[in-house]
């Protein structure tokens, strides 16, 4: 599942704190490294194509590709002197800041047209950008939501969100779920993807929108203590951990495919699987209101520049090329995420108004960035912090321990402090 990244295998300290490492523009007739991490086949194939095609529609650059399998691709990015990183690299949007903070990273507005910049989602530029500077631009995002079986709700007389504007609050989902246990042989009416793993990044990307639609934040101002663990975030999730009795641990991965249950709450990349499945008894809804709106994570893999290339203008003429729409289009139809250009989403079979994720491109339409999270805004951004590794260990942890019964306001201040002590060993990380 795309979205369980290895952030954990960064490291946490080494930089100075001092990033301003910048590449050199170099000629436009380079020959450039590509680095990017293997996944699925589709993905390597999209990637593949629109590098051979980029070598062929023009005589000033060769563009060399070098794919490297997911499990390894951060820890190798970790272990690399930045004068040996390749002049164009991938990397997971969480990981950025650290990258950045370690010196392995440039930014990029000098290198990629205005044009390449303009057409990017503002999730996308959210996501990329540090200290006020773009690092990093993406051909695709993600979202949130919950799946539901048409079939299923209506038997057990549920209504269901239509939209952002009805979703769900939490005890009308709490509601939901006791009618459809009701109707249901064992109970077990919701997977949250639990074989996936609580204590994983799926911990944090699929359940900080409980934190951040109950007003609280993974991190603010440098500190997680009266954030994550303020009383409305443990309130959230002890609503949370009361839902267990009705959650299948979807063993084998089936629990929705099989129709085993009503609910599922995952992301965009399991849409393929879940309509083939289901058919015309797909529904997608929001997530549940905690009180500040439904939210929903956003974020996925970026491209930027090796910090001590010595050929940026060449690699931002690859990046102009690679984030053009035939190839955004073609990977998005790859992978099935939303697009991370504007003029591809607008178009997009799946995410274009009236098609049949358009509540994705609706919530990705709303970015909260990483801190100004409000009532008006749905995606929200994970932290944009070298200290992200940390703060992902400890709330996965937390939501984890959550899950197997200890009790909430325990866990998210134990994961708080924590935090609060690793920024305060590491002057707070600052870029600057």
């Amino acid at each position: 599942m795309a979205l369980v990244l290895p952030v954990m295998a960064l490291s946490a300290c080494g930089g100075d704190g001092d990033s301003s490492t910048e590449g050199e523009a170099g000629s436009r007739q380079d020959d450039i490294t590509v680095w990017a991490h293997q996944g699925q086949a589709s993905e390597a194939k999209a990637l593949q194509d629109a590098v051979s095609s980029f070598n062929s529609s023009q005589n000033d650059v060769t563009a060399s590709l070098k794919l490297i399998p997911d499990a390894d691709y951060t820890k190798t990015i970790t272990a690399t002197d930045p004068s040996d990183l390749p002049d164009v690299l991938e990397f997971d949007g969480p990981t950025m800041a650290n990258f950045i903070y370690n010196k392995k990273l440039t930014p990029i507005s000098s290198f990629v047209s205005s044009d390449t910049v303009d057409n990017a989602t503002d999730g996308i530029k959210d996501q990329g950008t540090a200290d006020g500077k773009l690092y990093a631009l993406g051909m695709y995002d993600s979202a949130l939501g919950l799946y539901g079986n048409k079939n299923l709700l209506d038997n057990a007389g549920v209504n269901y969100p239509k939209g952002l504007s009805d979703a769900w609050t939490a005890d009308e989902f709490l509601d939901a779920l006791k009618a459809l246990a009701s109707k249901d042989s064992d109970g077990k009416v919701l997977d949250i993807q639990e074989d996936t793993g609580l204590g994983t990044e799926w911990g944090t990307y699929g359940f900080s929108p409980i934190l951040w639609s109950a007003g609280g934040k993974l991190i603010e101002d440098n500190k997680a203590t009266g954030v994550m663990d303020s009383p409305d975030a443990v309130d959230a999730f002890e609503k949370f951990q009361s839902w267990k009795p009705y959650v299948d641990p979807n063993t084998g991965g089936n629990a929705m495919t099989s129709r085993r249950v009503a609910l599922s709450w995952v992301g965009h990349w399991l849409y393929p699987t879940y309509s083939k499945a289901l058919g015309d008894d797909l529904v997608i809804m929001p997530l549940p209101d905690f009180g500040l709106g439904p939210k929903s994570g956003q974020g996925s893999w970026a491209w930027g520049l090796g910090a001590e290339t010595e050929k940026g203008d060449a690699a931002g003429k690859f990046l102009d090329f690679l984030l053009n729409d035939k190839n955004v289009t073609a990977m998005t139809n790859a992978n099935g995420a939303p697009p991370g250009t504007k003029s591809v989403l607008a178009t997009s079979a799946l995410y274009k108004a009236g098609g049949p994720l358009q509540l994705f491109a609706e919530q990705l339409d709303k970015p909260c960035g990483d801190s100004d999270i409000t009532k008006s805004c749905v995606a929200v951004t994970r932290p944009v912090t070298a200290g992200y590794p940390v703060i992902t260990t400890e709330f996965s942890s937390a939501v984890n321990a959550i899950w197997g019964g200890t009790d909430p306001k325990s866990a998210l201040s134990k994961a708080a402090r924590a935090i609060d002590q690793d920024y305060a060993d590491n002057d707070d990380y600052q870029l600057n």
